[in-house]
């Protein structure tokens, strides 16, 4: 009998396991890239859906300030999202360097963000540590003509050593100039 209930328990797991990864993920791993300046930048993170939350996300009592970090929010779902640079850049008038970072966005004033580039990686997406802040970009704010359901980065390369960084989810979207060294 314990034998049984043991081949039971295991089955209902495994059902239980099996189930949960059906179907796509909530949040879908997305990247973003481009070259800059002869320099390969990417950004790697999980877009979460709006998902009929809309007006119910960026406000102070809203679904990102639940987060741990909030008011500075990661910028993605699951995992931090991941800036990879080839070659030095300047973004928003942050020097930063070639190699690997993390992205948030500090969304005091829902309005009014700030792209934050963090020098801590591989973490969580709600292990946030101002410590290691490399700098701060004031964003450049515009509202979408319409709802922007899927978390979406861009990087656009503008010619000349120039391009975008940038940002949009549900009614919100903003973006930094990014230029190579």
């Amino acid at each position: 009998m314990k034998h049984f209930l043991v081949c039971t328990g295991l089955l209902a797991v495994a059902a239980t396991l099996s189930a949960q990864q059906q179907g796509p993920p909530k949040s879908p791993p997305a990247t973003a890239s481009a070259t800059i300046g002869g320099k390969a930048v990417t950004i790697a993170y999980s877009s979460p859906r709006v998902n009929g939350r809309e007006g119910h996300i960026f406000s102070k009592d809203g679904q990102l300030g639940k987060d741990p970090t909030y008011p500075v929010w990661r910028a993605g779902a699951n995992s931090a999202t991941a800036l990879h640079t080839d070659g030095d850049l300047n973004i928003g008038g942050v020097t930063v360097p070639k190699g690997d970072y993390t992205l948030y966005v500090d969304i005091s004033d829902p309005d009014n963000w700030s792209l934050v580039i963090n020098k801590q990686t591989g973490q969580w997406g709600t292990k946030y540590d101002k410590t290691m802040d490399l700098g701060r970009a004031k964003m450049t704010m515009a509202k979408p003509g319409a709802l922007v359901e899927d978390l979406k980065y861009t990087l656009t390369d503008k010619g000349g050593g120039k391009g975008t960084l940038s940002l949009a989810w549900e009614d919100k979207s903003g973006w930094v100039s990014i230029s190579g060294h």
